[in-house]
């Protein structure tokens, strides 16, 4: 069906709207194929141009008892967090409205959506697809000894969800990788995540499939064993509780079989909902999100709200351990879940957050989640089909993304000064994870990427993001370069509601945000004058040291 066909009414004026914190508004209403374009009647008022992609929800409420005589009003639920209204006075245009706003923000297919016919009116200074080649990432460390680069994966026929260049132990051949990934769910094999400055390394990789015989895989072996070297021992976390390994192994799958791992030393830490992707977490952020639309009393508010930011504390809690053993324990660690695509990815990005600086950069953080998200496989276009307002129980759709960038959040409340970026900068991304005119978070998989020859036919967020004008709106000018690891509190107390996500379309955030710039001009201020003095302090010191060699020359002379 083509775009002008789900479009029953394409122009109707005479609609009002009801936007969070703003007086209702008599507005003209244009639906396109990807935007619904509503501008007021005043000559001053800007247009809100709302994408197809971003509703999550809509519903209709009927006015009066006869709908034959009255229209109604259609309650747009955005992926945002925004709920919008409109009311439309005919029965007529108000189920043409209707129907053409269900029909386009259901699209199923990645082609149709506005990434593909989008076309920036900027000059691209540098494509963000080609921008963080996995090669170039790693490249210090291929130049050793003890990695290489594999194309074993480039048709993709090995893992379907990794990427087709992967980064593998240079003792171990294709044959072997090949053969560990037939043993491990889904082909991921153990695969490199991150190598700490102590040189212990970070992998991840999904269950062991044990097909209910307690079978072995001497090449899986091979690969752990390789990267430990002789004497030396390493750490399996598997986010899974043992009655939930149970289940798993009744479906072929398990842990790696205790007698053939000697060196790794297996902990269980559970995080059994995010791994198994059956929408709970998703109904813990809807109960959330209802908690914060309707704040009675506080027994209630900590009732609804304790699941989500009960993940948020896991999930750090987690990483802080795994985090533990690279950098006190100087071991190294594989991550596991069931399937690696969800708890382990949140786990391993935490964990090189807290670790590695680069990571607390703009563009560590860039390089982050294409290694450890896009490359990775987290299928975005499954987990991010719907959200918390659509009330879904189909499985796989998940926020397990937005459980990351809370959590990265988290990090940024306790460490203010160690990010580059404000948070405004993580609320961009989270947005754009779920609709958006770039193509970076389309599709399950780079295999599926290259199906629809998405990195020619779209432009990537971070094309856009690194432009400079853009880049200094989310620069943190309270920010101080930190070198070392950062250890966050996890203590329930210390975990905070994000509230600029969560509350902005609830409080209005005008004087927060007057404020914060004075405080951002007060802090630029500080810096210029220490930069003066510092060049004040360089010139007396010059202007000592002249003085002092004409003394020593005047004293020669005498």
């Amino acid at each position: 069906m083509e775009f002008i066909e789900m479009i029953k009414t394409p122009k109707l004026d005479g609609v009002i709207l009801h936007s969070p914190l703003e007086s209702p508004i008599d507005c003209r209403l244009c639906i396109t194929g990807h935007h619904l374009i509503i501008s007021s009647k005043k000559e001053d008022a800007q247009e809100l141009w709302l994408l197809h992609q971003s509703i999550d929800s809509v519903e209709k409420k009927v006015s009066g008892n006869n709908t034959a005589q009255y229209g109604g009003s259609i309650l747009l639920k955005c992926k945002d967090f925004r709920i919008l209204q409109l009311d439309i006075p005919y029965p007529e245009d108000f189920q043409n409205v209707l129907i053409s706003i269900q029909r386009l923000s259901n699209l199923e297919k990645p082609e149709l959506l506005y990434p593909f016919f989008y076309r920036p009116m900027y000059s691209i200074l540098e494509d963000g697809h080609t921008l963080f080649d996995l090669e170039i990432e790693f490249t210090k460390l291929i130049a050793g000894d003890e990695w290489r680069v594999s194309h074993v994966n480039r048709n993709f026929n090995v893992c379907g969800t990794y990427g087709s260049t992967l980064i593998v132990p240079k003792s171990i051949d294709d044959e072997t990788i090949v053969a560990s990934a037939n043993f491990r769910d889904g082909g991921r094999f153990p695969c490199l995540s991150y190598r700490h400055e102590n040189g212990t390394v970070l992998l991840r990789s999904s269950q062991p499939m044990l097909n209910n015989s307690n079978r072995r895989c001497k090449a899986d072996e091979r690969i752990l064993n390789s990267i430990l070297g002789p004497y030396k021992k390493g750490y399996i976390i598997d986010l899974r509780s043992t009655a939930y390994i149970n289940y798993c192994k009744g479906k072929g799958g398990g842990t790696e079989p205790d007698g053939y791992y000697n060196q790794w030393k297996k902990v269980f830490r559970p995080m059994d909902k995010i791994s198994k992707c059956d929408g709970s977490v998703l109904e813990h952020l809807s109960k959330f999100i209802d908690a914060c639309y309707d704040i009675g009393s506080s027994e209630k508010w900590i009732s609804k709200s304790s699941n989500w930011l009960g993940h948020i504390q896991n999930s750090l809690n987690v990483a802080c351990l795994v985090a533990q053993c690279l950098d006190k324990d100087g071991a190294s660690v594989l991550v596991h879940g069931t399937n690696g695509q969800d708890s382990t990815l949140i786990v391993t990005s935490l964990t090189q957050v807290i670790l590695n600086p680069d990571c607390r950069t703009i563009r560590g953080l860039q390089a982050l989640i294409e290694r450890e998200w896009l490359q990775s496989g987290h299928p975005f276009h499954t987990r991010h089909q719907k959200f918390c307002f659509s009330g879904t129980k189909t499985k796989g759709i998940q926020p397990s993304f937005l459980i990351f960038l809370d959590c990265v959040q988290q990090l940024h409340y306790q460490f203010p000064n160690s990010f580059e970026y404000k948070t405004d900068m993580l609320i961009l991304i989270f947005e754009h994870s779920y609709f958006s005119q770039f193509g970076t978070f389309l599709c399950n998989s780079k295999c599926e990427r290259n199906n629809v020859d998405l990195f020619k036919k779209t432009t990537s967020l971070w094309s856009y993001l690194n432009r400079p004008d853009v880049l200094t709106s989310v620069l943190n000018p309270s920010y101080e370069p930190n070198k070392s690891p950062i250890w966050p509190s996890v203590a329930p107390v210390s975990i905070v509601v994000w509230s600029d996500l969560y509350f902005r379309w609830l409080i209005d955030q005008e004087q927060q945000k007057k404020a914060l710039i004075k405080i951002q001009n007060l802090i630029q201020q500080s810096k210029d004058l220490r930069n003066t003095a510092g060049k004040l302090r360089k010139q007396l010191f010059d202007k000592i040291k002249e003085f002092q060699c004409m003394q020593e020359e005047l004293k020669e002379e005498d």
